[in-house]
């Protein structure tokens, strides 16, 4: 890609936007940048961005813009399908994002992580493992660093741990990773990708580049992770907490890769069946690069997490606050609230992704679960998939900050109250970390009874 000889369209002005106008800047491209939700965070940085040449598009200005633009380059919060997007594929001009522009500068050895859940965390363990045995890594991507703001500082003998959203999938098509691990497929994003089958697709698509060199491991346990194993021409090594597989499996306590004990999941600082799934995804990519084995026990046994997921915040009047704002879907909610050790309140609820909430309080029927507060704009959806599933006992309210309030009141002590909303975050917050923080500081304005 020649930089000076092209204009590049970058729409959308968060992290991964603002790193590739500036990649291009620095590079001698022509950029023009342009967001069409405009705040204080979002206008300061587009001003930075024009002091070094940048050209800002305003939002009646962007067709004729886009016009004089060879390549666009588009947040993945964008949807492909609104008419930013549309126009330039009807122009037959090309349409990238961040993680594709990255990637086609990429020289260090990439693995790539994707899945509905545990993508985070499985990243965040493997940047961990691999510099603990003496390799530079970096862990970018959809974790908050964009690759495209790091692809420099690594080199051949490297490595990138890249997590990988559907999101960015839709635009991404050149990345190859040696190590590509998908962690689960469940329902969630149906409001952007519409059914199951498309947002399936675009899981699968991290496989697609994938030759007989490189490697795929998949969760033998998820039937629809099994099945991608028939559209790779990659090897497959398999994870799995109920078969012994040819690759990384739970037995007897402990996790093992091809017959080779690691360690005992007891010994795990982290909690949850969940997070033995990330630890046996991690196993079996230090087994294939083949790791020390015991500092990779070591580093997954004292891994104490991720913020925002499944976080202890507070014990605070025999109550314990539990921060799960990662859990944006039913399914990483139900697994958040299978995880609590004793009778638990829960916060629910935000901005809907079209996900079914029927089974998200199925599943919390049959967890510790004893009482949810629902909130926020999809609450009224939420309170009808409740009463459906014969889940009846909740309270429901509009605002984020009277559900934590009436949490604190309903929960007793010797009980825990836990966010893990099932939704995302956008009714109310930027994003699922302002929600956390949000619940953290609340949990900690709460004052402390004195005992009489």
């Amino acid at each position: 890609m020649y930089f000076k000889g092209q204009k590049f369209f970058v729409a959308g002005m968060s992290v991964s936007g603002e790193s590739s106008a500036r990649f291009l800047l620095e590079r001698g491209a022509e950029v023009y940048i342009y967001d069409d939700v405009l705040s204080e965070k979002i206008t300061q940085t587009m001003t930075e961005l024009a002091s070094i040449g940048a050209r800002i598009v305003t939002v009646e200005k962007w067709e004729e813009c886009a016009a004089r633009c060879d390549i666009l380059v588009l947040s993945p919060g964008i949807p492909i399908d609104t008419p930013l997007p549309v126009y330039f594929r009807k122009q037959g001009k090309a349409i990238i994002g961040e993680e594709e522009l990255g990637a086609l500068y990429l020289r260090a050895t990439s693995i790539a992580v994707t899945g509905t859940n545990g993508k985070t965390t499985t990243v965040t363990m493997l940047n961990e493992i691999i510099n603990n045995v003496g390799e530079h890594c970096v862990a970018c991507g959809n974790i908050g660093n964009p690759l495209v703001k790091c692809v420099e500082e690594l080199q051949f003998k490297d490595f990138a741990v890249l997590e990988i959203s559907s999101f960015q999938l839709e635009t991404l098509s050149s990345l190859r990773p040696h190590i590509a691990v998908i962690t689960n497929v469940t329902e969630d994003h149906l409001n952007r990708h519409y059914n199951m089958e498309n947002y399936i697709f675009l899981k699968a698509k991290i496989l697609r580049n994938l030759k007989e060199s490189e490697f795929a491991v998949l969760n033998y346990d998820d039937p629809i992770v099994r099945s991608f194993a028939q559209k790779t021409k990659a090897k497959i090594v398999y994870f799995s907490m109920k078969s012994r597989v040819d690759g990384a499996y739970f037995e007897n306590g402990g996790v093992y890769f091809k017959g080779d004990r690691y360690f005992d999941i007891s010994d795990m600082l982290t909690g949850g069946v969940h997070n033995v799934y990330n630890a046996l995804a991690c196993v079996a990519v230090a087994g294939i690069l083949g790791l020390d084995k015991k500092k990779v026990g070591q580093t997954i046994c004292s891994f104490k997490g991720v913020s925002h997921r499944i976080e202890k915040v507070r014990e605070v009047n025999g109550i314990t606050y539990i921060d799960d704002s990662k859990g944006t879907n039913v399914d990483a909610a139900v697994k958040a609230a299978q995880c609590m050790s004793c009778p638990t309140v829960i916060l629910l609820g935000g901005k809907d992704k079209g996900d079914d909430y029927t089974p998200l309080f199925e599943g919390l029927s049959a967890s510790p679960v004893v009482h949810a507060v629902i909130y926020g704009e999809n609450r009224f959806k939420m309170l009808s998939a409740a009463i459906k599933a014969g889940f009846v006992s909740f309270s429901l309210c509009a605002e984020f900050t009277t559900a934590v309030q009436l949490a604190q009141f309903i929960a007793k002590p010797g009980q825990c109250v836990l966010l893990s909303p099932a939704s995302s975050s956008f009714d109310s917050f930027t994003n699922y970390e302002e929600r956390g923080d949000a619940f953290k500081e609340l949990v900690e304005s709460i004052d402390e009874k004195i005992s009489e």
